[in-house]
């Protein structure tokens, strides 16, 4: 079966965020989330006293958010954690990636549609 897209004739190419304006972009979004109500879902997910290794219980922020809202830690305390944490998971996942897509070139962007020129003129 003739494959959908000739190996030879195309070019693989991953968007890359500069690590700095991606760390920012965890944090900006983590206190809009905060902003628009995340703890008050977080609240209503503790009063059901699901069992923590349900994939909700575990999701970004949501432990540190309850410990918060058990009294062990203050709220600013628990978005530090939860940003760190939602970072160190993005760190891994680009680990994953650049094992699994060796061939795959990898750049910023911003750089993206000039790596698209390049390879066309070839």
């Amino acid at each position: 079966m003739k494959p959908a897209l000739e190996p030879n004739r195309t070019m693989r190419i991953f968007l890359d965020v500069d690590r700095a304006e991606l760390y920012r972009r965890i944090d900006t979004r983590f206190e809009a989330m905060l902003a628009a109500g995340a703890l008050d879902e977080v609240r209503a997910l503790e009063r059901r006293r699901l069992p923590p290794a349900l994939p909700a219980m575990k999701a970004h922020g949501v432990p540190w958010l309850i410990r918060h809202l058990q009294g062990e830690i203050e709220l600013t305390a628990a978005a530090t954690e939860a940003k760190r944490d939602t970072r160190r998971y993005t760190k891994r996942q680009a680990t994953w990636f650049r094992h699994q897509l060796p061939d795959w070139t990898w750049v910023a962007g911003e750089r993206a549609l000039g790596e698209i020129r390049r390879a066309l003129r070839r």
